[in-house]
């Protein structure tokens, strides 16, 4: 207790200046949720699609691990047009080693989304087999679940965006779907292998493999907007996907928000988890990447992190990449879930603990005092809610004016400070 007051008494005169909440306006393009399940009928209901779906058929549907907008919806809507054909259908985690690596973890984690067995009308299948199902280009084996391998047709469910870690032609969506989230455990491992550098040329290349050598039908991606919401929803048939997924992965980044201000000094993350990013936070917003293959976001010396989600089941995956939280962060944590995603895409700074502090005004004072070359007296912080609702920020005061400037931040209150209870949390 004594040592704790100690590190307390370190910076405890470090004072925090007053903060202003302001609104970023972005591109609002998003698509009315009533119209989704007529939209995905429509593009369904195209000869292309719907010939391949035929009575008796027992058709997989894929979901993922990330907390994708309506994905409980869109879900719904796939699983429902494939029985109207008259098809059995049932749902495959598709997302490789998360879930703790567990089939009941996996199932888990879509329980949480809305995807429950009751809700869909048809089974889940989740399990960490795998089969082997041919060989890459180059000649490795490439390997799938098993259910969704044994299935007369694989429907892929997912969202087309950014990825954290790596650039290319193909980052997070259809390809991924395919060559980590269906690989399991197994098959995600075989594939980041070679690391982030070369994941650029083997997410295609395993793809490629997989709609050669399984039965993949079509995809049905979606597109989110700057607020977290669906605005495009596509269907791409399996010979399709090679040409089209670069042009809605342009598509996609184009939508991606920002923080509408260059650089702090302390970023303030008010949660990070797996369902706003698979790395917690996402890096193309706070600029916490954890390989030198993927740069953007904002340029932050000092990165807090206060609390984890709910949703994210004490997998605080990510924490490794800040530079001080909190100590509620530290007993939420479950290790058994944060490891084996870690050791599976071979990057292990994620999972490294940061320094801990007992209350959230401690764990922004010491970001603040071990800042370098800055005016202490007055600190440029930015705190968000996570990084995938950035429309409501806060800016401390020293971005009052530039904020005044700026035509696509609307400041909603005067400077204030921040309103921490008798312990030191923020309220």
């Amino acid at each position: 207790m004594r040592e704790r007051q100690f590190v307390a008494d370190l910076v405890s005169d470090q004072k925090l200046p007053k903060m202003f909440k302001v609104r970023q306006k972005f591109l609002r393009n998003s698509i009315d949720v009533k119209e989704i399940p007529n939209i995905i009928k429509e593009l369904l209901s195209d000869e292309k699609f719907s010939s391949q779906i035929r009575p008796g058929m027992h058709i997989a549907i894929t979901a993922g691990s990330r907390g994708v907008a309506n994905v409980d919806l869109t879900t719904k809507c796939i699983v429902d047009f494939v029985k109207e054909k008259g098809a059995e259908p049932f749902i495959v985690p598709a997302m490789g080693s998360h879930g703790g690596a567990t089939a009941k973890g996996q199932k888990a984690i879509l329980e949480g989304y809305g995807i429950t067995e009751e809700d869909m009308g048809c089974p889940i299948r989740s399990s960490m087999e795998v089969k082997k199902i041919g060989l890459t280009e180059d000649g490795r084996e490439v390997f799938i679940d098993k259910y969704a391998a044994e299935s007369d047709g694989i429907i892929l469910g997912c969202r087309i965006k950014p990825h954290t870690a790596f650039r290319g032609p193909y980052e997070s969506g259809i390809m991924k779907m395919m060559a980590i989230g269906l690989g399991k455990q197994h098959g995600a491992e075989v594939c980041h292998e070679a690391g982030f550098k070369n994941m650029a040329k083997n997410v295609p290349l395993f793809g490629k493999a997989i709609i050669k050598n399984a039965p993949i039908l079509f995809a049905v991606p979606t597109i989110e907007n700057a607020y977290d919401e669906t605005c495009k929803i596509v269907a791409v048939n399996a010979d399709e996907i090679e040409e089209k997924e670069p042009d809605l992965l342009k598509e996609a980044a184009a939508n991606m928000p920002r923080i509408l201000v260059d650089s702090c000094d302390v970023l303030v993350v008010d949660q990070i988890g797996k369902n706003f990013s698979g790395d917690g936070m996402d890096p193309n917003i706070t600029g916490t990447f954890c390989t030198p293959y993927a740069t953007g976001g904002i340029q932050a010396q000092r990165v807090c992190v206060l609390d984890l989600s709910p949703e994210t089941h004490g997998n605080g995956i990510g924490l490794g990449y800040s530079s001080a939280t909190t100590k509620r962060v530290f007993d939420k944590l479950d290790l058994a879930s944060m490891y084996p995603n870690a050791i599976t895409c071979t990057v292990l700074g994620g999972v490294r603990i940061p320094i801990i502090m007992e209350s959230d005004r401690e764990a922004i004072q010491v970001c603040v005092r071990t800042c370098n070359e800055i005016d202490k007296a007055s600190p440029r912080i930015v705190r968000i809610p996570n990084s995938l609702h950035i429309e409501h920020i806060m800016l401390s005061e020293s971005y009052y004016e530039e904020a005044v400037k700026n035509e696509n931040i609307e400041i909603e209150s005067q400077p204030e400070y921040l309103p921490f209870d008798e312990d030191g949390n923020l309220w």
